[in-house]
This record gives structure tokens, sequence and C-alpha cells, in this order.
């Protein structure tokens, strides 16, 4: 498994990331236990969760039930947590299912790492991340009706400064190790980047943000600040929540399957998207590849640093995922699959 560093952090993690957020509703916890022992064996180091995970779906009386079932293997694993980076996030005020609505700033940061750590059963959280700005996103098809123009820029930088200031005397007290975002934006993340550079606070070390095949916002300026700024991309849903491994091809929705759990797929169920992924799937037929082991080393051959989150239902997933660790795309499938991008930009 091929190693990076997480932003400008120091910390090394494998360029796969086990995701974890149907721990608990679709994957049930030994399943969950013995996925961590498998991506352990194969190589992976680099786990990432959220304080409102599981999901499919999202209820308030599950909220830190993935936290908890983690926690549950590191009590049980000992030594072994040493060997993992383990990462979750905190939830804005769009996950009104957690504190009552309320998000996140300077004033409980504390209380939700803490929260965190006793759920985690750990001493230190290696990456925590905000899960969503508090002013909103362009994220989860949001950006084809996205309107910042109520947005007050003072307040927003005054919010990032004081959770800067909350996360320095975490990491301090040794709590966190480094500080991450997710649903970003370009102009966000310069902002939190420059204010931590002028105040001597953290450094962001990485931006959790969609990318895949068929999800491709961050190639624009998102690209090139993660280049300059070493910010590190932990892309999640590579697979398009499961629309490129082809099992939906044709219509058909495998039972317990994301599509079968809910339909619309986050925004990504159209028309257009499958239009997009059989031309995918044509690629990788033409090629002999796997089309799950395609778009995971897609992700490899991308101009910036990133490291991909996957996550499997079942053993027989994970299994099939890491089965494809090593594979290498010739340059002749990049140009098609380029041109594939062309013909079917943005389709959800």
């Amino acid at each position: 498994m091929r190693k990076i560093e997480l932003g400008r952090s120091g910390i090394e993690v494998t360029d796969w990331c086990l995701g974890t957020m149907t721990f608990g509703t679709q994957t049930p916890e030994d399943v969950a236990h013995a996925q961590i022992d498998r991506a352990g064996e194969a190589g992976l180091s680099f786990m990432d969760t959220a304080e409102m995970y599981p999901v499919n779906p999202v209820r308030a009386e599950t909220v830190g039930r993935t936290e908890e079932i983690i926690g549950n293997w590191v009590a049980k694993a000992g030594a072994k947590r040493d060997g993992w980076v383990i990462a979750t996030k905190v939830t804005g005020a769009n996950g009104g299912f957690v504190r009552d609505g309320r998000g996140f700033d300077g004033g409980n940061l504390r209380e939700t790492v803490e929260t965190s750590l006793r759920r985690l059963q750990t001493d230190r959280i290696d990456l925590y991340q905000t899960h969503w700005p508090e002013r909103g996103s362009y994220m989860f098809r949001q950006n084809w009706t996205y309107d910042p123009s109520g947005q007050d820029r003072q307040a927003t930088l005054d919010h990032m400064l004081d959770v800067l200031t909350a996360m320095d005397a975490l990491i301090g007290e040794g709590k966190v190790r480094a500080f991450g975002l997710s649903n970003e934006s370009c102009w966000g993340t310069a902002q939190w980047l420059r204010l931590a550079e002028e105040n001597g606070l953290p450094r962001i070390a990485s931006i959790q943000n969609e990318y895949s095949l068929l999800c491709r916002l961050y190639d624009t300026d998102l690209a090139e600040l993660g280049h300059n700024e070493d910010v590190t991309l932990l892309s999640f849903s590579p697979l398009a929540g499961g629309l490129l491994t082809g099992k939906y091809r044709d219509g058909q929705v495998p039972k317990g399957s994301r599509m079968d759990v809910g339909s619309a797929m986050g925004g990504r169920n159209r028309p257009r998207a499958h239009e997009a992924v059989a031309a995918y799937l044509d690629v990788a037929t033409r090629h002999g590849l796997d089309p799950v082991h395609m778009a995971m080393a897609w992700q490899r051959t991308r101009p910036f640093p990133r490291a991909a989150i996957f996550g499997a239902t079942t053993l027989a997933q994970l299994d099939h995922m890491l089965a494809g660790a090593e594979t290498t795309l010739a340059p002749e499938v990049v140009r098609e699959i380029d041109a594939v991008h062309h013909a079917h930009p943005m389709p959800y």
C-alpha cells in the first residue's frame, strides 16, 4: 500500500482510507471489526469516521454509533491501534440531529473532541475535521443553485479564527494531532490557511470532498490550491456511491445496496449519470479491467496530493476492493477516461 504525508502534518497515511459510515446500519459490528482487521492485514493504516455516522439512514438516535463501534475495536485491539491513523469529523449546523442543531465553534470544540475520544476509546484523534462549513456549502449537488450572497464575511472569518484558536489548545494538549476540513470551497480553505499562518495557529492538513470519475469539481481551483499549499484531498465516494462498480447497470438494484436503501443516492441517481457510467464501464471492458479497480487506480493518476476513502458494506466487497490495490493504468486508458469525461462532464 502506498504512503503519503497528510498535508505538512508529518503524519504518514496510506493513500487508501477505510470509510466507516455504514458501521452500525448496513454493516453490523462484528463485520465492521473484521473489516478493520482485514484492511490492516492488507496494509491499510488509515480510517475515517464522523460523529454523525452511521448513515443510510442518518437518525438522531444512532449519532455516534460508528465511533462507538470503532472504539470497541480499539479496546480489543490494544497495540494495533498505534498502527492506525484515525480521523473523525464534527457535524455542522446543517446536521440538526446533533446538539439540537447547534454546529461547532471555539466554545464547544473541546466538548465535541472529548465526546469523540470517549466513543473511540482512544487518547488522541489523529485527524479532526469540520464536516461542513457553518456558512453553507455547494457540495452534494447544491452547486446547481449555490448562492453565497447572504454570507457575512467578517462573521465567517471570526468563526474560523475562533475554531483555530480552540484547535490550537487541543493539539497542544495532545488530544488532536492534525486539523482538516470537509465539503469546503477554495475560498474557504484559503482563508483557513491564511488565518492559521497570520496567527501562528494549526495549519489545515487536508480537505475531504467528493471526488470521482463522475464528480470532478475539485479539478479546478481546489486542485491548484492542494498542490501549491500541500493540502491533501481525502476523496470520498470514489466509486460514486457504487455507480462505478457497474452493479446498477441495465436498471439492476441489488437488495441492500445504496440505491435500494435510498433511491436518490444523494442526488447521484440521474439518467445522465448512468450514461456516463456505461461509457466508463466500456473503457474498463476494452482494457480487461475491473471497473472498481479502474476507478480507484485513476485516483492515483491525479496531479495533486490525495488519498481515496472507500467503504464496503460486506467483507466480500472489501476483499474485491483490496484485490485491486496494485492496479495501474496504462496511458491510453487514462486518455480514454479523459475522453469520456469530456463527453459526459458533470453528469449529476
